[in-house]
């Protein structure tokens, strides 16, 4: 019989699969997470274009080179036997500048169009959720505590990122709202989940992984808005030095984070915390 467990909370947890247990390997999800999150999203977005147009590496060469430092960012995290935040962080921002790039190659070098490549994303992510559920019967990210968890996380946070990407660049561009419009277009769904989830009790998991997707179109919109020359519907603050802006930032935070384990203290009932 399958033995269900009670976590601090008092939360009954789903039966564990056989496969080893390991200390959680992801951040408490406290408003830091969100910043933090958002932040490498913008990051995603400009570093991508910084690489590929600015220093013209070319959409090929960017997607290997960052293909190959995403892969030794997780294997890290996967060695690591528990939450380094230095490590977590950095296969975020990497797996963003590569989520980008993907959808990039599809519409660039291949010449998808983003309805396809917003439509097969969303399929796909979908898919891993069904299959990770299935599997484990939760889809909570509190309960990362098995490789094969951690496998499905990753792979789900991947598919967010090109999902976002294709989603932000078609309402941005391809609708012609312009980079500002869709940055509050997003932020204003992203505050109406937030008043859901408080209001009406929306499902913390449904509520996490909806905001979780949808920050990835507004860091997006919001990067190209700062980023992008104003004859492009932008500020102008280029790539450089947008990039680096936030990069200092996220580094200062994770900082922070790892002295004071403010991550693991402030989970409450104020941010959407996927429980």
């Amino acid at each position: 019989m399958e033995q269900f467990t009670h976590n601090k909370e008092g939360l009954i947890q789903p039966p564990m699969s056989p496969e080893r247990r390991m200390l959680s390997k992801v951040p408490q999800v406290t408003i830091f997470f969100w910043i933090i999150k958002i932040m490498a999203t913008t990051v995603g977005e400009t570093a991508a274009d910084l690489l590929n147009e600015n220093l013209n590496l070319g959409l090929t060469v960017t997607t290997l080179l960052m293909t190959m430092l995403l892969i030794g960012s997780l294997v890290l995290q996967f060695k690591a036997d528990k939450y380094v935040p230095w490590i977590y962080w950095l296969s975020v921002v990497l797996i963003s500048v590569v989520g980008t790039l993907i959808t990039d190659n599809l519409t660039d070098n291949l010449g998808v169009p983003l309805e396809t490549s917003t439509s097969v994303f969303a399929i796909l992510l979908i898919a891993v959720f069904v299959v990770w559920y299935a599997s484990e019967k939760t889809l909570s990210i509190h309960s990362i505590t098995t490789q094969k968890r951690e496998a499905f996380y990753w792979l789900a946070i991947l598919f967010t990122f090109a999902l976002g990407t294709a989603a932000g660049d078609l309402i941005a561009e391809t609708m012609n709202l312009g980079y500002l419009i869709s940055a509050l277009m997003f932020a204003s769904i992203i505050g109406i989940i937030s008043l859901a989830y408080y209001g009406i009790k929306l499902n913390a998991v449904l509520a996490f992984w909806l905001a979780y997707i949808l920050t990835r179109p507004f860091g997006a919109s919001l990067g190209d808005y700062l980023s992008q020359a104003p004859g492009d519907g932008g500020l102008g603050l280029g790539t450089v030095g947008t990039s680096a802006f936030f990069l200092v930032i996220i580094v200062a935070l994770i900082i922070y984070l790892s002295r004071s384990q403010t991550n693991e203290n402030l989970t409450g009932p104020h941010h959407i915390t996927g429980k």
